[in-house]
């Protein structure tokens, strides 16, 4: 390589950092923006909150859904991130599925719930950036999804990824797993929907606790579920959620 061209990609990449970290303190600020005026807040708003010009975000976003697609992005990452904390740990599932005498910490109950309460959890402790997300009021009709939902990507990742849980445990007592994939977009699709009428009723507020929604859904979802592994009360569960 020639030396100018040395130098034209080392200034490349330095630019690219910088746009980078540019579009995630542009997002950072449009995060703050939400939970200040919540999830209506405009382009002048989130500006304003950012101390800088809406030409900025569209230079770095291209237009409002462009914006819109990074919050949801970060958003999506941390909720990936929690459940996967939840049902991450596939060697729980191959461990218990094994016998009573394995050393699985959790049981498939008691995953299946946490990954419940790592969703529910954004509901309540971040109710206008899950409003944003859900209803992205930011967004025209004209520029969202084929289906008309904006949220769709988010769900469709935590779906997948209680999908894997749930094809690993098929997989682990010799079960078809062909339902697997499916199986876990659906359970999203009612937790969803199940969270979404919280918050509209008020949450925390509405007299049903997080704690007791997350039960409520799990009792559901697991009777449909609990046959993906045998002899789930052989031993007495531990309790791991607060």
């Amino acid at each position: 390589m020639e030396a100018d061209e040395t130098v034209v990609d080392g200034r490349n990449r330095r630019w690219e950092k910088h746009r980078a970290r540019r579009r995630t303190e542009l997002v950072d600020a449009t995060l703050r923006a939400i939970r200040r005026h919540g999830a209506s807040v405009g382009m002048d708003d989130i500006a304003a909150v950012a101390g800088t010009s809406k030409t900025v975000f569209y230079r770095h976003f291209t237009d409002r859904a462009g914006l819109y697609d990074a919050v949801a992005e970060r958003v999506n990452s941390n909720i990936i991130g929690d459940v996967a904390g939840a049902v991450g740990n596939v060697d729980e599932v191959v461990a218990f599925a094994e016998g009573p005498d394995t050393d699985a910490a959790w049981s498939p109950r008691q995953l299946l719930a946490s990954a419940i309460d790592a969703y529910l959890r954004l509901v309540e402790d971040d109710p206008e950036v899950y409003r944003f997300i859900v209803n992205a009021p930011l967004v025209p009709l004209s520029e969202r999804t084929d289906t008309g939902d904006a949220a769709s990507g988010v769900s469709q990742s935590v779906g997948r990824q209680v999908g894997v849980l749930i094809t690993t445990a098929l997989q682990a007592t010799g079960k078809d797993t062909t339902p697997g994939a499916t199986w876990g977009h659906a359970v999203v699709g009612m937790v969803r929907a199940a969270a979404d009428e919280w918050l509209r009723e008020g949450a925390e507020s509405s007299g049903t606790s997080r704690e007791t929604l997350r039960e409520h859904l799990t009792k559901l979802i697991w009777g449909g579920l609990s046959a993906t592994w045998p002899d789930v009360d052989r031993r007495p569960a531990k309790e791991v959620l607060e």
